[in-house]
C-alpha cells in the first residue's frame, strides 16, 4: 500500500472521513487536445499516474467527462486495484458535445447515469467524492441547485457516494446545499490574479471544509505579471513554483489539484509548491490583486 511521502508540501486535510494530501493531482491534461479524445503518449499519461502515487499523492481530481471517458479509463488502467490511501474524486453536471463544448447536464436522471458511469469506467461500487458542477463554461450562474443536488444525496443514501462537493459555485449556493446535506469540498476557479473567492475560502475554513481551486495557474496559459517574475527571480524559482506555493501559504484548506501529463513537470511541481515565502514575497504578491 502507498504512504503519504514526508516530502509532499502543505500536509494533509480531512474530507469528512478521509484523509487526502493537500498536494493532489488534475487528471484532465491526461485527455487529448481540448480535452477530447485519447493522449498523444499513453504510456506517459499512465507513467504520470504511477508517479502521482509513488510520490505519496492521495488525491486524483477526475471526471468522465474529460475525453470523454478516456482520463477515467486511463486511471483505471494506471492504477486499479487502488491503494487504500488513494482517493479519486470526480465531477457530474456536464457533458460534452461533438463540437467540445460542455453542455449542462444537471437533471436528476442525467446525474445518476453519470455517477453510473464514473462508478462503471473507474472500476469503483462506491465514489469517495462527488462534485456537482454548476453554472457553465462561462462561470458560476445564480441558478437554484436544490433538486439537482437532491438527486446526488438521494444516491449518497443508497451508497453509491460517499461525500459531496460544489463545484464552479456561488457563495449563495454554497449555503443553500450545505441546507440540504454536509458538503466536504467546494472547487472553484482561484489564483493570485483572481482572488473573488476570498472570504468564501476563510468561511469554509472556518467550518472544516476543503477548498480545491481550478486553473490554479490561471488556466491555460502561466500566470503572468511582473510581481510574480520578480518574487521567482529573487527566489531563483519558476513562476508556477511561486503560485503553487501561495496558494498553499493562503488557507490550510486549499487542497492543489495542478494538472500535467509530463513526469518531470509532475515533480517540479511537488517541489515547488514546497517553497517557503517570505513576509517581504508574500507583500509583493499581494500587489497582483491591488494593482
Amino acid at each position: 500500500m502507498s504512504t503519504p511521502s514526508p516530502v509532499l508540501p502543505g500536509g494533509t486535510w480531512p474530507l469528512g472521513d478521509l484523509t487526502v494530501t493537500r498536494f493532489g493531482y488534475g487528471a484532465m491534461r491526461l485527455s487529448g487536445p481540448g480535452v477530447m479524445g485519447p493522449p498523444a503518449d499513453r504510456d506517459g499519461a499512465i507513467a504520470v499516474l504511477r508517479e502521482a502515487v509513488d510520490l505519496g499523492i492521495t488525491h486524483i481530481d477526475t471526471s468522465d467527462a474529460y475525453g470523454p471517458r478516456i482520463t477515467n479509463q486511463l486511471i483505471r488502467e494506471a492504477l486499479h486495484p487502488y491503494p487504500e490511501s488513494l482517493h479519486v474524486v470526480t465531477k457530474v453536471g456536464a457533458q460534452r458535445d461533438e463540437q467540445g463544448g460542455w453542455p449542462v447536464a444537471r437533471r436528476p436522471e442525467q446525474l445518476r447515469r453519470q455517477v453510473e458511469e464514473n462508478l462503471a469506467s473507474l472500476g469503483l461500487d462506491t465514489l469517495d467524492l462527488v462534485y456537482l458542477r454548476l453554472g457553465d463554461a462561462e462561470g458560476p450562474k445564480p441558478d437554484p441547485i436544490a433538486e439537482a443536488f437532491e438527486a446526488l444525496v438521494d444516491l449518497q443514501d443508497r451508497g453509491l457516494i460517499r461525500h459531496l462537493g460544489l463545484s464552479n459555485a456561488t457563495a449563495d449556493q454554497v449555503a443553500e446545499a450545505q441546507g440540504i446535506a454536509p458538503i466536504v469540498s467546494v472547487q472553484n476557479m482561484y489564483n493570485l490574479a483572481h482572488r473573488h473567492d476570498d472570504a468564501l475560502i476563510d468561511r469554509l475554513a472556518a467550518e472544516h471544509v476543503a477548498y480545491v481551486p481550478f486553473f490554479p495557474l490561471g488556466g491555460f496559459s502561466p500566470l503572468q505579471s511582473s510581481e510574480l517574475s520578480a518574487v521567482a527571480g529573487r527566489l531563483e524559482t519558476t513562476p508556477v513554483s511561486v503560485a503553487l506555493a501561495w496558494l498553499l501559504h493562503r488557507s490550510p484548506n486549499i487542497l492543489l489539484i495542478p494538472g500535467t501529463s509530463s513526469v518531470a513537470h509532475l515533480r517540479e511541481n511537488t517541489v515547488g509548491a514546497g517553497l517557503t515565502l517570505s513576509g517581504e514575497d508574500l507583500d509583493t504578491l499581494e500587489k497582483i490583486v491591488k494593482g
